[in-house]
Order: C-alpha cells, then structure tokens, then sequence
C-alpha cells in the first residue's frame, strides 16, 4: 500500500479523468487532507481543461476504503505511480496508469520481459511456434508478459512456464475475475511460478471490451520487446503493435505469422501487413538471444516444426509481398 495512505487510491477511482490527469494530480498533492478540500473550479484550473463531470469526494474515499479492504482481504496488492516498487518501464509511458493492482510478485525492475500477443485462433503452428519460443526464452531466464487470452497469450503462457520461469499477464479486468475462466489454473500457474496477475483496474472489474485495448499498452510498456505470433487484420495484438512503436520497443513477427498454412486458410493479415512494413521475423529462440546480446547454446528444442536447425535468414521481401497476395490484402 502506498506510504501517501489512501490518496493515491482516491485520486485513482475519479470518474472521467485520463491517465495524465490522474498522474498531474499525484504529482501536485501529498496529503489527502489537502486533496478532498479542493473546488471543482480548482481541479479545472490544475489539470488547464474542464471536467465533463465532477465527484462526490466523500463517495470517492468510502470506495477507495472498500477496495483497500478487499486487496488486504484477498491478498492483493496495490502500487502508485509515486511508490519506488512502481514499474519503471511503466513509468516511461506517456499515459501510465497512476496505480496498479497485482497479486503474486512484480518484475525485478531490471529484468527485461519479451511480450508475446497474437490472435486467439491460432494455426496449429502459430500455437506450437508460441510455445517452443516461450518456452527456449524461458530456459535462458527470459520471461514472458501476455494477456492470458485464449489462442496465443495462453500458449506463450504455457511455454514460458515449461521454461521454468516466473510468467507475468496483464489483464483487462480486476484480478480476482479471470478471464476466460477457462484459464483460471493457468492463472495459478503463474501466481505458483513466482509471477504475478497485473491490471490497472480494481478488484471487482468484469472483463469489459473496452478495457483490452489501454491493457495492451501495459503489455508492451512492460516488455523490452514485442514479439506478434500471428494476428488477422483486426486484432487487439495489432493495438499492442501500435503502443510498442509508439513507446519505442522492438516489434518482432514470428515466422508463423506470415507463412502459409496446409488447407484451412487462417487469417494472418495483421502479422503480414507489420512484416512488410519492417517488422523484423524471428524463427527461433536463437534469433531473438542475438537481438539482446545474449549468449546462447543451439539446440533443436528451439527449433520451429519445418525449419533446420541453424536456419537464421529472413523470409525475402518478395515472399511477403506474395503472401499480401494470397491473403488479399491491400499493402
């Protein structure tokens, strides 16, 4: 909890304010004492816009009391924008949330996460790609930020966890309501293997749509780098996409991504379109341990179903614009 008592948690629960807002505002008070007293006039004047609503403080603060009582009640936790224990690489966004809320243990701040989307349909080789990836990065030591989606989230989940590391999601609902529920042991998993449930959200948020879309601008604020498995044309991993070039991360495309599949025709126009755009294509574990200067042993466990050990070059230009034309896709 926040050495600021429950301020930050206030300032966090205001309806209608943006992430900047909320962060100028913690920025500004200390105490709440100070805060709970101020006009609407005066908030107007601090945040230089007007307020299409105002709050009923009293309100505010019996709310932030609650769910302070139910994080100590089903031991969760909850970190300000202010506190040291803050993510750093949460704290570069332009748009940070000003408290998380998580359950488990948080990333150790110069540990570097390698953040792993892509669509919940997956081809059986993109699922089986997700896998062997996650799962050679994780007996490197590298762990994997997701969102515990199904398709390729879950299967990245799954790798890094068989790699014998601490797994790391960020969700789009509070984290005491799992979503699907059909993941909740995999949520476990991760709580067991010494990673931890994030989310921006309180305890008690249902899964609302609108919700996924700012939870991927977490995943990759998280992540050193952004690896897309394979995505159709309309994805939320494409958001992620966006929000890893806007917050100056790697953005990878795994091979999966971009080839194509033995008889039903999956959608991969989301990860064909960033791989013609420039987004690098990663095939092995290998690939992505040179990329971080790190030094690794060969090994055919990291290698993808159809590709030879050792196999490192790129797919050519032309064989992408060959796949726009199979996927019919306007590049």
């Amino acid at each position: 909890m926040s050495e600021r008592s429950i301020l930050d948690l206030v300032i966090a629960l205001l309806p209608g304010l943006k992430p900047v807002d909320r962060i100028k505002l913690l920025q500004i008070f200390d105490r709440e004492e100070d805060f709970i007293v101020q006009f609407r006039s005066d908030i107007e004047n601090i945040l230089k816009h007007g307020l299409n609503q105002f709050w009923d403080i009293d309100e505010v603060c019996a709310r932030a009391g609650q769910i302070d009582a139910i994080c100590r009640k089903r031991s969760i936790e909850w970190v300000s924008w202010k506190d040291e224990a803050y993510p750093p690489m949460l704290r570069e966004m332009y748009d940070p949330p000003s408290v998380i809320f998580y359950r488990g243990r948080l990333p150790y701040p110069g540990k570097p996460l390698l953040g792993m989307v892509g669509t919940r349909k997956p081809s059986p080789e993109a699922s089986a790609q997700s896998f062997l990836l996650a799962c050679g990065a994780g007996r490197t030591g590298i762990s994997v930020v997701s969102g515990l989606a199904l398709g390729i989230d879950a299967m990245s989940h799954r790798g890094n966890l068989a790699g014998g590391v601490p797994g790391y999601a960020v969700l789009g609902s509070g984290t005491d309501e799992i979503y699907p529920a059909s993941n909740r042991h995999l949520a476990k998993q991760i709580l067991d293997s010494g990673g931890a449930l994030i989310s921006e959200y309180p305890p008690g948020t249902r899964p609302y749509k609108g919700n996924f879309p700012a939870r991927n601008r977490i995943i990759s604020a998280l992540s050193r780098s952004v690896l897309i498995v394979e995505a159709p044309q309309k994805s939320g991993a494409l958001h992620t996409a966006s929000f890893a070039l806007e917050q100056g991360r790697d953005l990878w495309v795994a091979s999966t991504g971009i080839q194509r599949h033995d008889g039903a025709l999956y959608d991969k126009r989301g990860t064909v379109k960033l791989a013609y755009d420039g987004a690098e294509i990663i095939y092995s574990v290998a690939d992505i341990l040179k990329k971080w200067n790190i030094d690794y042993i060969e090994s055919g466990d990291y290698e993808i179903p159809g590709n030879k050990a050792g196999k490192r070059e790129l797919l050519p230009s032309e064989l992408v614009s060959s796949m726009a034309d199979y996927l019919e896709i306007d590049l």
